[in-house]
């Protein structure tokens, strides 16, 4: 367990002056560097949640489809990525990047009208960035 302080007085003069324990600086650089690492470091750039999968099909145009489908969402949804995968004999189109099912969920109900087949699945992320 991290335990840290913080303070703040007037200086009399109308200003405030903060005093912190030094180890909430140190805990803010780790956190940095952290942030850094993973983003330098493409391998372990995924954690576990959650992402939507609005397509599935295999066959003969089911990769032309997949692309269709993803440049449809991606003009839909500008902000939320999106990814194709292929598992034999399926290509696959999933969105998104949710911490939580709960958070997969709530963006489900929002385009179910749009993709009346698609559901959440527990899926490999990439990991949020803290600025």
């Amino acid at each position: 367990m991290i335990g840290g302080s913080l303070l703040s007085q007037p200086d009399g003069e109308g200003n405030v002056v903060i005093i912190q324990d030094p180890g909430i600086d140190t805990i803010l650089q780790r956190h940095v560097q952290m942030n850094e690492a993973l983003l330098l470091n493409t391998d372990n750039y995924a954690i576990d949640g959650y992402r939507i999968q609005i397509f599935e099909e295999s066959g003969n145009k089911s990769s032309t489809r997949a692309r269709e489908v993803m440049a449809e969402f991606s003009v839909k949804y500008p902000d939320i990525p999106v990814y194709l995968t292929w598992q034999a004999p399926n290509f696959k189109v999933r969105v998104g990047d949710f911490g939580t099912r709960m958070s997969a969920e709530g963006f489900l109900n929002k385009i179910k009208r749009n993709y009346p087949i698609a559901w959440v699945i527990k899926d490999k992320i990439k990991y949020p960035v803290i600025n």
